[in-house]
């Protein structure tokens, strides 16, 4: 018998390759890690410290398709490694960081511009352009086992197999371990938790009927339509 008053919504979760599934609890996203991507839009992309926002859990999405949202007429794809955390905990070393994660997968930051850009200008959120539903298109995830810990390689994607993004895991500004350690010293981290690790130059706008294929090596690929 529970207690709930009303039915509770499912737990959001991510496939695995190979089978099962990885629950999630939070959904962090770090802003401009890329230098090229900071420049792109219009900002310095010296080392300042890390910014991070959240995405809702339940924006995941694993269906390969990505319903073009209300309200908006500029969204915008954004491929990224995503970190998925088997341990938590707070004020976590960076030399020990890298204890703490599960596996590693590909998603797609997508992001209502128009929205996120009139909200930055008044200084307001920017949930309304990036917590918004579906947001967070997801590959399966893969265990460190199989995918180590990528430092480097390619990170890239394709809109109706023209290549738009093309950039390095190295090329970002803070690293795993730097980014869990940050993260921890104002959040206590749990199993459960994932973060967006942040995306290379190149993003743009996708139309209703594109195909956005992107990658990470050594860790997964992404085919998501707009629909």
């Amino acid at each position: 018998m529970s207690d709930f008053v009303i039915e509770p919504h499912p737990r959001p979760a991510v496939a695995v390759e190979g089978g099962g599934l990885f629950p999630v609890r939070r959904l962090y996203c770090i802003g401009r890690n890329y230098a090229d991507h900071a420049i792109e839009m219009g900002h310095d992309p010296s080392r300042e410290a890390p910014f991070f926002f959240q995405k809702n859990p339940d924006s995941i999405d694993l269906s390969g398709e990505f319903p073009y949202p209300p309200e908006t007429g500029d969204v915008h794809f954004e491929i990224e490694l995503v970190v998925a955390l088997g341990r938590g905990g707070r004020d976590i070393p960076e030399a020990e960081a890298l204890d703490h994660v599960w596996g590693y997968g590909v998603g797609l930051d997508m992001t209502r511009r128009d929205l996120q850009g009139a909200a930055k200008k008044a200084g307001r959120p920017w949930e309304i352009g990036k917590a918004f539903d579906r947001a967070a298109p997801m590959s399966p995830l893969v265990p460190t086992a199989r995918s180590g810990h990528p430092a480097s390689g390619r990170i890239a994607l394709a809109v109706n197999g023209e290549t738009r993004q093309d950039g390095d895991l190295d090329q970002m500004i803070w690293k795993v371990p730097e980014m869990i350690a940050y993260l921890s010293r104002y959040f206590e981290l749990t199993a459960g938790d994932l973060i967006m690790t942040g995306t290379p130059a190149g993003v743009g706008a996708a139309a209703r009927g594109d195909v956005l294929s992107g990658s990470v090596e050594g860790v997964g690929k992404i085919d998501v339509r707009v629909v």
